[in-house]
């Protein structure tokens, strides 16, 4: 299915605002490492088109949340931007890449996690499963989204602390991610 994410973008975030321009730079960066990184991986079949167009919309729940650094000021914690995005792109239609941007934050979401932390999201697993959802996942690690910070691609040791720091299970789903499927992709 051919979809056109920046109309999709333009349809919940004004056109040329601080916010839209954000989440339009950091999904071409993370789509852009999503190909590269799906050019590496010759032992599955992966769907480039959803690939990248999913990685372009996996984040379009951040207006929904507080994070005024970003330009946003909706009521929801920032955590919850992957499972409204998911709600969103469910109610157009887009169950695929809905999945997407439920499944992306951190290295995923046990349901473990969110009952030991009491996190204020669904009480599911929030993993990703497919190849597509996994090389979107680690692809959107190596990018902020934050002014100042969103210039530069972060190095693996850099991703792996900052995962470590969240808990040490995302550290080491992305690390086993990474050894299996993206190995030179650099």
């Amino acid at each position: 299915m051919t979809i056109n994410p920046t109309e999709i973008i333009h349809e919940f975030y004004e056109p040329g605002s601080r916010v839209c321009e954000i989440l339009l730079r950091h999904g071409e960066q993370v789509a852009q490492k999503s190909l590269k990184i799906a050019a590496f991986v010759t032992h599955s079949e992966i769907d480039l088109l959803f690939l990248e167009q999913a990685a372009m919309l996996h984040d379009i729940g951040i207006f929904m949340t507080r994070a005024p650094n970003l330009g946003c000021f909706g009521r929801h914690p920032y955590l919850c931007h992957g499972f409204l995005g998911r709600e969103l792109l469910d109610n157009l239609g887009f169950p695929g890449h809905a999945l997407v941007a439920e499944r992306h934050t951190g290295a995923g979401i046990t349901e473990m996690n969110i009952r030991e932390n009491n996190l204020p999201l669904p009480l599911r697993d929030m993993v990703p499963l497919t190849i597509e959802e996994i090389i979107i996942c680690v692809a959107d690690k190596f990018f902020s989204k934050t002014p100042g910070l969103n210039r530069k691609e972060k190095s693996m040791e850099t991703v792996i602390k900052e995962l470590e720091s969240i808990d040490s299970g995302h550290a080491a789903r992305f690390s086993a991610w990474v050894n299996q499927w993206v190995v030179g992709s650099g």
